[in-house]
């Protein structure tokens, strides 16, 4: 049952990871919408609705990348795997 154990190591990896680069991510973005902004102060709300449209991109890829890993610890598809090599 080794399997359970390396299921579970890869989905906290794919979590942690995933939320890793997303606050990376995120906090490069929104230095490079703070300095953009400070140099041209009219573009500021164009600037703010791109940055925002941005964010949930970069937070929905994070929370797909959760979704898998979820499902991967709940409904492990290796162990039907597992059980008919077993036979």
């Amino acid at each position: 049952m080794e399997v359970i154990s390396f299921v579970a190591l890869a989905a906290g990896l794919i979590i942690g990871l995933g939320a890793f680069g997303a606050c990376i991510g995120i906090g490069i973005m929104g230095s490079k919408y703070l300095e953009s902004a400070a140099r041209q102060p009219e573009l500021m709300n164009e600037l703010q609705t791109k940055m925002f449209l941005l964010a949930g991109l970069i937070d929905a890829a994070f929370i797909i990348g959760t979704g898998i890993a979820l499902w991967f610890a709940t409904a492990n598809p290796f162990l039907g795997q597992l059980a008919a090599i077993a036979k």
